[in-house]
């Protein structure tokens, strides 16, 4: 599961910077006169966040694994997908409803913080 999760850190990583860039050079203009650039950039932010969590919970695992990681993984993962992606919706096609699935990634985000606390102190 460790390499699992460094490679999939590593690759949500990358498409952080992809979209980041993307939105940067690409989209400014169009967000920024939809009030909604902030928006995408919190989404990116908390993408790249979350892609160093994942990094850094496979070199945990590496040392010692146990089922809270594996959680906090796929926590990690499932709060990216509901969080950033909704929000990246949401900016790009105004779809207001998108907006109101984002806390439960936010939420899954949390959960994938907590799992892998409970997990250092129950193996460290």
């Amino acid at each position: 599961m460790s390499k699992i999760f460094l490679i999939l850190g590593s690759l949500i990583g990358a498409i952080s910077v992809v979209i980041g860039a993307f939105g940067t050079h690409s989209l400014k203009a169009y967000l920024g006169n939809m009030g909604r650039f902030d928006t995408f950039e919190t989404a990116v932010k908390y993408q790249f966040y979350h892609a160093f969590a994942l990094i850094l919970l496979g070199i945990i695992m590496q040392k010692a694994d146990n089922q809270n990681f594996t959680i906090s993984g796929w926590l990690f993962i499932v709060g990216i997908v509901i969080f950033s992606v909704s929000l990246y919706i949401l900016c790009l096609t105004g779809i207001r409803w998108m907006g109101a699935i984002t806390p439960f990634g936010g939420l899954a985000m949390i959960g994938g913080w907590l799992f892998m606390a409970w997990g250092i102190w129950k193996t460290y």
